[in-house]
This record gives structure tokens, C-alpha cells and sequence, in this order.
């Protein structure tokens, strides 16, 4: 075990993201890409590094050149690689993407026949690691397939709800067969957690409740003592168990891409959270996080530092 528990340790996908490099054009008509680390839960763990956590990541690559390159990327972003697992005969993912700002983003996913972040068993834990950890963040995916879906569970149990345990909802439907079958297995997760997030459709897939407030009251009574719930244009709701709450709007924003905000928002998140902010504070840190990676073409290499959140926090632009 660490001498010195890291403050976040994130668990889950993980892959390339080849976003191409003019915004408007179909896929089929795009000429040249830029090559990003990608993976919500890897972002995250960026995203942290970036406002000055000690982070580390577990999931697993292809044995391949990319697998390669997330490893060195990861290093070179300040998030511990260690428990990055290379897997014998399985592709490190990779994802493409179309940009049709404000709002049109399409993802397609190339994790055939399987990912190898999805290939995690409780033997590649570090229990003690993830005990200790001040933040442990787990995901939605993590819960679609084995073995992942045991390990995941496992990991969470483990942990026992000590310090600051997040469920990231992170609903991706390709990855499920109906939302029926991913709900036992959020309620099961949710029952660990000590903070939830999630947007209005991942809410509902977790809950069955769509609006916000019913979504967040269901989220506390699966569990969770910080429900956090998503609102696209609308912002964000924030609602403690200790009966705490807090709505905040968006930060106006020019949007390239909107792929990484819901990343950067969840680093954002963590920082506030270690620093013991109350809820509209944490909020309002997360939003803007979240708007200037909205502002540019990448996630992970998009991720904002500490003083260009503090600008946008006092006034200027994203």
C-alpha cells in the first residue's frame, strides 16, 4: 500500500479518441484527425491532475502501439499508469467522433470484439490502494459485462463507503441490451456510492425517474449522501442528503466540442470535493471546468488548469 493515499483513483474505459480536425463535415468526408487519449474515467484522472491531485487509473489496453501511447500519455499528464493492464490478444479501443457544434456530437465506438477495460478481474486490484484513496471513481460501463461488472462491484464493496466513493452513471446504450438490464446493476453500485452523477437520460436509466429533482431524491434514497444531476442548457442540480442543494446555471460558452465538459466537470468535482467546498461553491467550480474544455477541439489534453478556472469564475470567457 501507498505510504501516501492518492486523492483520486479512477477505474474504467480507456481508448483513443481520433477527433477530426474540421468541425461541420461528416465523417465520411473528413480529410485529417488529431489523436487523443480518451476514456470518461481516464479524463477524469487528467482532469484532476491537471487542478493538482495525485491521481492514478485502473483499466486496461491492447499489448499494441496504442495501448503504447495511452500509457505514455498518461504519464506525461501526471496520472499514475501502474495499474494499467495490458491485455494479450484484445485492440486498445479506439473512438471517432463527428463536431457539429452547438450540440451534435456522434461517437462511434470501436471495442469489437470486447475492450480490454472490460477485461479487469478482482485479482488486478489493489484493495488497499483503493481503500486509502480520498476519492474512488468508478462508472455506468464498468457495470455492463464481465468480467468488469464483478470487479467493479467487488472494488466498490471493498471500499465500504470509506471517504468519498462516486458512481459516475456514465449510460451508454450500445454497450447494453435495454435499460431494464443495466438498472439492477446501477442499484447495486448506488448502494456503495456516496455521490452520484449523471445526466437527465442516465438518471432515468438508473432511477426510472426523469425529472431532476425526483431523479436526485431517488438517487439519495438508492444511497448516495450527494446527488448530482446533469442539465445540459438548463445547468446543474446538486442535492445533499444533509438537505443542502444547488442549482446553477451553465457558463455561456462558444461550443467546439462537447465530448470532454462532462470529464472535466467530473475532475472539477473531485478537487471541490477534497477541498470541502459546500454544494453551490463545488457547482459553480465544476461548470466552468466543464465550459472552457466545451470551448476547444480535445478532452484530455483540454483539460483546464486552476488559474483559467478562476478567470472564467470571475468573469472572463471560457
Amino acid at each position: 500500500m501507498e505510504a501516501v493515499p492518492y486523492d483520486v483513483i479512477t477505474m474504467g474505459r480507456i481508448g483513443v479518441d481520433l477527433y477530426p480536425l474540421q468541425t461541420g463535415v461528416p465523417l465520411s468526408k473528413v480529410t485529417s484527425f488529431g489523436k487523443f487519449l480518451g476514456g470518461s474515467p481516464s479524463n477524469v484522472a487528467v482532469a484532476a491532475a491537471r487542478l493538482g491531485r495525485r491521481t492514478a487509473v485502473i483499466t486496461g489496453t491492447g499489448q499494441d502501439p496504442f495501448g503504447e501511447y495511452l500509457r505514455t500519455e498518461l504519464g506525461e499528464f501526471g496520472v499514475d499508469a501502474r495499474w494499467v493492464k495490458g491485455v494479450p490478444g484484445l485492440a486498445t479501443p479506439i473512438t471517432f467522433c463527428e463536431i457539429f457544434p452547438p450540440d451534435d456530437f456522434p461517437l462511434y465506438f470501436y471495442r469489437a470484439p470486447k475492450a480490454p477495460d472490460l477485461e479487469l478481474y478482482e485479482a488486478d486490484l489493489d484493495l488497499d490502494a483503493i481503500r486509502a484513496a480520498r476519492i474512488f471513481w468508478v462508472t455506468g460501463t464498468g457495470l455492463s459485462v464481465e468480467p468488469s461488472r464483478s470487479t467493479t462491484l467487488a472494488a466498490l464493496a471493498a471500499r465500504a463507503r470509506t471517504g468519498t466513493t462516486v458512481l459516475d452513471l456514465d449510460w451508454r446504450p450500445m454497450f447494453w441490451r435495454d435499460p431494464d438490464e443495466a438498472r439492477p446493476y446501477y442499484r447495486e453500485a448506488l448502494r456503495h456510492a456516496t455521490v452520484a452523477v449523471g445526466n437527465i437520460d442516465e438518471c432515468e436509466v438508473a432511477t426510472g425517474e426523469r425529472e431532476p429533482h425526483a431523479a436526485a431524491r431517488a438517487l439519495l434514497a438508492a444511497g448516495a449522501e450527494l446527488a448530482v444531476v446533469k442539465r445540459g442548457p438548463e445547468g446543474v442540480l446538486a442535492v445533499h442528503r444533509d438537505g443542502g442543494a444547488a442549482e446553477v446555471p451553465p457558463v455561456p460558452v462558444e461550443v467546439v466540442n462537447g465530448l470532454g465538459a462532462g470529464d472535466a466537470f467530473g475532475g472539477a468535482l473531485c478537487h471541490g470535493l477534497l477541498a470541502g467546498w459546500d454544494t453551490g461553491q463545488l457547482m459553480r467550480y465544476a461548470n466552468a471546468a466543464g465550459a472552457i474544455v466545451a470551448s476547444r477541439l480535445a478532452c484530455s489534453s483540454a483539460m483546464p488548469f486552476p488559474d483559467e478556472v478562476e478567470r472564467v469564475l470571475a468573469g472572463g470567457e471560457a
